[in-house]
């Protein structure tokens, strides 16, 4: 079999190892926790990163301190990680980059760098999300904004993982899917190490999807939480909330046995339950009273579910699949719906088979 990509990496390629004799040069674009976090784990493993931030302070802090105190404090970044605020400084160069940019900022971000790019020859996004105005997943934008030489050569990166878990060296594990599973296998090799376990696959819908599904059914947990429920109601909304997300993923071509793996309810059981999770921190503070408005005012991280709560909306209604739990945090979210009443109609829907919607 031969290697993903020629000239960088794998030296060798036997079945589906690869043995690394030289590591790349990886361009991190994104530094917010979840960015500085791979970009650490990347450079820990051999690999010069080129770190991409768009906040002075952040690269003022790294640079400084050798530690992103604006949204990874406490963590220590080692010596091969440089940090930079010129984009293209940190794409030329670079043999793989990886987009850490929130969905809604990739094809901004990302437009007109094709000069900068003429070595990469992967593309890894970390993204969890669906563009609201195009209803485009993170690679999707990725494939529509980047150079044809990368056409079908990016990898969506996702599962369980939380940023700052993974920064302290917590065993985790997630998938790389890509529409080559030479080069999901090439992602899965290049970000394993010893804390940090990855999978490969070829379902990059159903990857991509239930990264992104999963932070909705986070945010409808949050607020259960915040009106005072308690497990009962968590373990409804995570089973109930998975049964909606397969049926999305099956209609748009995705395997339904990919949801019940990492990317799906791996992710969805941990953001719904961990106490890190953005999009369950939201939920809660709307279902304690708070406005979305005033939630969003005081986050200085962003928390993809919220935009993806309109995206997934719309993308329901135009795959004509039922996805009641997404529909009430719409209407929490964007209609001043009471989180009790959306609660009560759930609660109220006509009986049926479990297997039925």
């Amino acid at each position: 079999m031969a290697a993903p990509g020629p000239g960088y990496v794998a030296s060798r390629w036997t079945g589906n190892t690869v043995t690394m004799e030289m590591r790349p040069k990886i361009a991190v674009v994104g530094a917010g926790s979840w960015g500085t976090a791979l970009a650490r784990l990347l450079a820990n493993a051999g690999s010069p990163v080129a770190l991409w931030a768009r906040e002075p302070e952040v690269v003022d802090s790294i640079t400084r301190t050798r530690e992103n105190k604006v949204f990874l404090p406490g963590v220590a970044l080692p010596p091969l990680l440089r940090v930079t605020d010129d984009l293209a400084d940190a794409l030329t160069g670079a043999q793989v980059l990886v987009s850490a940019v929130p969905t809604q900022h990739v094809g901004d971000v990302f437009a007109g760098v094709a000069d900068s790019l003429v070595g990469v020859e992967v593309a890894v996004s970390v993204s969890k999300g669906i563009e609201v105005e195009t209803l485009r997943t993170p690679v999707d934008i990725l494939g529509d904004v980047l150079p044809t030489s990368l056409a079908g050569r990016v990898v969506a990166l996702s599962g369980p993982s939380f940023a700052r878990e993974v920064a302290i060296d917590h065993p985790a594990a997630v998938v790389a899917a890509a529409a080559s599973i030479d080069d999901a296998r090439y992602v899965r090799d290049l970000f394993s190490t010893p804390s940090f376990r990855v999978y490969s696959s070829d379902d990059i819908v159903s990857v991509e999807l239930g990264g992104a599904l999963k932070n909705v059914i986070a945010i409808a947990a949050g607020m259960s939480h915040g009106l005072g429920f308690s497990q009962n109601s968590k373990a409804a909304l995570i089973t109930r909330g998975l049964a909606e997300m397969t049926r999305l993923g099956v209609a748009r071509g995705g395997d339904p046995h990919t949801f019940a793996g990492l990317s799906g309810m791996g992710d969805l059981v941990l953001t719904c339950s961990g106490d890190l999770s953005r999009n369950r921190t939201v939920g809660a503070a709307i279902g304690r009273g708070h406005t979305l408005a005033e939630v969003l005012g005081e986050m200085n991280m962003v928390a993809e579910g919220v935009k993806t709560t309109l995206a997934v909306h719309r993308l329901a209604a135009e795959s004509g699949v039922s996805m009641p739990i997404t529909e009430q945090v719409y209407l929490t979210l964007y209609e001043d719906k009471n989180p009790a009443d959306a609660v009560a109609e759930l609660m109220g829907r006509a009986s049926r088979d479990e297997r039925d919607h």
